[in-house]
This record gives C-alpha cells, structure tokens and sequence, in this order.
C-alpha cells in the first residue's frame, strides 16, 4: 500500500494541544506515511522532537513560516 501524507492543523491550540493532535494521526497512519503538523504554539517543536526520539520516529522538517510552525515527521515505526 503507498504511504500517504496528512496535514494536522494545530494552529491556535496550546499544549499538550499540537502533540496530542499529532498523536492521533500517528494511530491512525501506517509505516511510511507522513504528517504535517502546522502549530502556533512554540512549544511545539521540542515537543515532537522528543515524542520522534521516544517513539523512534523521524522529524524530516521544522520550517518556520510567518506566524506558525510547520513540522514533518516520517512514520518510521509503530508502536503502542
């Protein structure tokens, strides 16, 4: 089955908001997809980093853009 990619709008919600938003896309995706989380909150970006590290997945991008963070992560791995 191809992978395929899914854009997660977290914009405006704090956290735990864009992780847990990204959580539930991560239980939905299989091996190889990827997802675009786009969140405002700053905080964001270590924590996907961290939750990449833990779950063995990989943050492919964070970019910046003018008022909110886009952040890819490549699904590498499921697990519980």
């Amino acid at each position: 089955m191809p992978s395929t990619r899914k854009t997660v709008d977290s914009r405006g919600s704090s956290c735990p908001g864009p992780l847990t938003d990204l959580f539930k896309a991560y239980r939905q995706a299989s091996v190889g997809d990827v997802i675009d989380l786009l969140a405002t909150d700053p905080v964001a970006e270590s924590d996907v980093e961290a939750w990449a590290t833990r779950s063995g997945n990989r943050v492919i991008e964070v970019v910046h853009e003018t008022d909110f963070l886009r952040i890819t992560v490549e699904i590498v791995r499921k697990g519980r």
